[in-house]
């Protein structure tokens, strides 16, 4: 199998865990085949339970996992795990709207002791299949996802026509999907751009065409690895840092931040790496002000930016 991300191994744990302790001492092959992995991966998954417990991790408060000589693997549960767990309302609804995920793993039970367990708790909250959670994981096109998938998953090239947010542009890219995955609320597509001849992620909402190209992603660098951050600015990348009122401590939560700090006035002030210059010109206006730039801690320039972009729109009204 393709090298899974930290998102993805735990899913397999928490498939796997359930159905052994259910099923002792079986063979670790067949433990394997059924979860569609090689032996290797399986105890390679295991030896993270070993470390799964409570303070102050003595015997009987760690997860035991059992492989005997002849290779049958047994779970023993920490006593912790006897007693009876208490969730309230909101616990409950966040572990019934992630089930899907985690039941959709290959090789889960769908009868088995995790998914009774789900249910009864979905009964519990008054949950089914006539009154379902509703989790928006952003706009994305069905038909985008679908096809960005088929295509990580054969190995195919698509042609998008791709806007840029941040810039404000729009352009054509060739590229080779990796992964598609959510993230704070919207998906993503990771893969390799021939444009920009490196790795690149593409919001899904913002490919506004898409075709699937006969060529398959010859030469393109494996990039199937961990999942990337949405978000990674280059050391030389400018900052600008903002002081922002109540009314604009929202910015703290919405965009990634270098560093935030509560002043003594109530006040956040936020670092922000820039990319984009229009990204940044469009927060500025917006804010108006309820935020103010702090030129000694931003790039040359940083103070009038807000001023010479208002005037500019104000131009285009005349």
């Amino acid at each position: 199998m393709a090298r899974s991300t930290a998102s993805d191994r735990m899913r397999r744990v928490l498939a796997i865990v359930p159905w052994i302790v259910a099923n002792p001492g079986r063979h670790t092959s067949e433990v394997a085949a059924r979860f569609g992995l090689t032996e290797a991966e399986l105890l390679n998954d295991l030896s993270v339970v070993f470390m799964v417990g409570l303070p102050p991790y003595s015997p009987d408060a760690l997860v035991d996992v059992q492989i005997d000589d002849d290779g049958r693997v047994s779970i023993h549960l920490a006593d912790f795990f006897s007693r009876p767990l208490r969730l309230n309302a909101a616990q409950g609804l966040a572990l019934v709207a992630a089930s899907d995920a985690l039941l959709s793993v290959p090789g889960m039970d769908a009868d088995g002791a995790l998914a009774r367990a789900i249910a009864k708790l979905a009964d519990a909250l008054g949950v089914d299949d006539a009154n379902p959670v509703d989790v928006h994981l952003g706009n994305a096109e069905a038909e985008h996802l679908s096809v960005l998938r088929s295509a990580a998953e054969g190995g195919n090239e698509v042609e998008i026509d791709y806007y840029s947010f941040g810039r404000d542009v729009r352009t054509r890219r060739r590229i080779a999907p990796w992964r598609v995955f959510a993230d704070s609320g919207s998906w993503y597509v990771h893969a390799w751009c021939r444009k920009a001849e490196g790795e690149r992620i593409f919001r899904l909402d913002r490919i506004e065409n898409l075709a699937v190209l006969e060529e398959t992603s010859q030469g393109a660098p494996d990039g199937r690895g961990e999942q990337p951050a949405i978000f990674n600015p280059k050391a030389e990348t400018p900052v600008i840092t903002l002081t922002l009122d109540s009314d604009a401590a929202w910015v703290a939560e919405t965009y990634p931040c270098e560093r935030v700090e509560t002043l003594d006035n109530g006040a956040t002030r936020v670092t922000l790496a820039v990319t984009a210059m229009p990204w940044l010109e469009r927060l500025l206006v917006r804010l108006g002000h309820h935020g103010q730039v702090d030129a000694k801690n931003s790039f040359d320039g940083a103070d009038g930016l807000a001023a010479t972009a208002a005037e500019r729109i104000l131009a285009r009204y005349r």
